[in-house]
């Protein structure tokens, strides 16, 4: 998508009819430009666009775009100078994967990246992201720890708490989360997180934190979801404002990773163990080629899984989780 028609998007994202007329006069081109702008806007899962003769052309679903101010001015004050950069952008392939190209560890601060849509978003183990236009979150942020990399195992974890909360805090209730950093309500994946860390392995490292959160996605755009979905218009009678949403996720992401730098992950276990859908239960792991069976006892200091079964108790790092029998 280029600027021209990200720019005829946004006068279309009010979902009032607009004529061809109107429309040519506003950009300086000719009506049959504007149609072949409008046929090339509705070829983006999301943007579903009604032409009608005599009236013109509207969005059937208004559209919320980013608005970067918009976004930075739900920042705490004493935040802000921790936000050195924030980037809009209409279309990309990842926001993780555009931070990691623009950053060096070296950098100092917050590095944040938000998108309309992404082209090749991805989730944890290769999985794909799917993308709605302008309906949904895709946010990164890049952050510069003093630590070494095997310190950030824990750093999901505390993630996933910060973006529990700010639900929480905008009416959602009987949502959860599921190790190592999905949200779920009801047994429905609704979010989730991905944390890519690199640099040198005593430190200083960065991690790229990426989140997607489903505000709106259309039952057509997600046939290729392999597990149960929801969206908030599900779960919430009345959704918040898109770019409200964005600004209080990245709000919370700055302050978890501040929080992190300084304590590591020990404020945020009492709030997980909260949060924590399979606390307790029976569960299956699956991690490479095996599969774990065993009773989830909850975390160790590091964020890893500790699982008591057969072979006494294990401590797991990584791998796919689930309550035995539902794998």
């Amino acid at each position: 998508m280029n600027d021209e028609e990200y720019a005829l998007l946004g006068v279309l994202a009010d979902g009032r009819f607009h004529s061809g007329e109107a429309l040519a006069i506003q950009f300086g081109i000719t009506r049959a430009a504007i149609w072949k702008r409008i046929r090339r806007l509705a070829a983006f899962p999301g943007i579903d666009i009604e032409s009608m003769r005599g009236k013109g052309h509207r969005l059937i679903t208004p559209l919320e775009l980013l608005d970067k101010e918009a976004i930075r001015r739900c920042v705490q004050p004493e935040l802000q100078p921790r936000l050195v950069d924030l980037q809009v952008l209409p279309v990309i392939a990842s926001t993780n994967a555009f931070l990691s190209d623009q950053c060096s560890p070296h950098l100092h601060g917050g590095h944040a990246c938000v998108s309309e849509y992404q082209t090749a978003g991805r989730g944890r183990r290769g999985r794909q992201w799917v993308s709605v236009f302008g309906s949904n979150v895709y946010l990164s942020l890049a952050w510069r720890f003093d630590l070494c990399i095997a310190d950030l195992a824990g750093l999901s974890i505390a993630v996933g708490v910060a973006v529990a909360q700010v639900l929480a805090d905008l009416g959602l209730r009987s949502h959860g989360l599921k190790w190592p950093n999905d949200i779920h309500i009801h047994g429905k994946k609704l979010a989730g997180i991905l944390v890519e860390a690199g640099g040198e392995m005593e430190g200083p490292c960065q991690a790229i934190i990426g989140l997607g959160l489903n505000i709106r996605l259309p039952a057509s755009a997600a046939q290729d979801i392999d597990q149960p979905w929801t969206d908030l218009s599900a779960c919430l009678d009345t959704l918040p404002g898109r770019n409200r949403l964005v600004g209080k996720l990245l709000d919370a992401l700055l302050q978890t990773c501040v929080i992190y730098q300084q304590r590591g992950l020990a404020p945020f276990m009492e709030t997980w163990n909260a949060y924590d859908i399979y606390l307790g239960q029976e569960v299956t792991l699956m991690t490479g080629s095996s599969t774990i069976t065993g009773i989830y006892t909850g975390l160790d200091d590091q964020g890893g899984l500790v699982l008591e079964g057969a072979a006494g108790r294990q401590i797991w790092y990584s791998g796919e989780v689930s309550l035995r029998g539902q794998v």
